[in-house]
C-alpha cells in the first residue's frame, strides 16, 4: 500500500471531527436542495427528497421525505468529507403511500411519518429531488386532504446558489457559507 493511501486510511480510522457544519442548501446530482425552513415562503420548492431503496422482501421501494438539515462531516483531512441529509421521512406502507394503477401517480399521506424515526440520515449523493402538491380534484374531498401527489423533477445543469451572510446557519460553532456545491460535480 502506498504511503499516501496508508495515511488516508489511518486518518479515516480516526473517525470524523467532532464539529460539523450545517448548510441551508446543497447542489448535488444536478439538483439544488434547500432545507424546508430555508425554503419556507419562497417561490420555489427545493426540499422534497426521494431515494431508491429495497426492503427485506427484495422489492425496490422509493422513500419520500423533506429535507430538514444539510450536514457536512469532515474527517481529519480536507479530501475526506461526507455530506448527509437529515430528512423527515413519510411512511411507505399502504397507510402512507399509494400508486394510481392507471396513471402511475404516486401519492403520499403527509400525516403518516415513517416508523423508524431513528433512521433519518442519508448520503446527499443518493438523493433525487421531488415536488409535493395537492391534486386539484382532491381539494373538495375532505377525506383526501392529507394526501399529496409526488412529482419527480429532472436534474438541471450546473447552478450556483447565491450566498448571503445573513442566512448563515451555524451548527456546533461552525462558521461557513449557508450553501455549498458538491466539488465532485464541478470537476470534469
Amino acid at each position: 500500500m502506498g504511503g499516501s493511501a496508508a495515511i488516508s486510511l489511518s486518518l479515516l480510522c480516526l473517525g470524523p471531527k467532532r464539529k460539523v457544519k450545517c448548510y441551508n442548501g446543497y447542489f448535488v446530482n444536478g439538483y439544488v436542495f434547500h432545507t424546508e425552513e430555508y425554503g419556507h415562503g419562497r417561490k420555489t420548492y427545493n426540499s422534497g427528497v426521494c431515494i431508491k431503496g429495497s426492503t427485506s422482501s427484495e422489492f425496490e421501494v422509493d422513500y419520500y421525505g423533506r429535507l430538514e438539515e444539510v450536514i457536512e462531516l469532515q474527517y481529519h483531512s480536507e479530501q475526506n468529507r461526507v455530506f448527509l441529509f437529515k430528512c423527515y421521512w413519510y411512511d411507505t406502507t399502504d397507510r402512507g403511500i399509494r400508486v394510481d394503477p392507471h396513471y402511475g401517480l404516486v401519492e403520499i399521506n403527509s400525516k403518516a411519518r415513517h416508523r423508524n424515526v431513528n433512521d433519518v440520515f442519508v448520503f446527499a449523493k443518493q438523493c433525487q429531488q421531488v415536488y409535493y402538491t395537492y391534486t386539484p380534484s382532491f381539494r373538495k374531498d375532505r377525506s383526501r386532504v392529507d394526501w399529496l401527489s409526488v412529482l419527480k423533477t429532472k436534474p438541471k445543469g450546473r447552478n450556483v446558489i447565491e450566498k448571503d451572510d445573513n442566512e448563515i446557519e451555524e451548527c456546533d460553532e461552525a462558521d461557513d457559507n449557508n450553501s455549498i456545491e458538491d466539488e465532485d460535480e464541478n470537476s470534469d
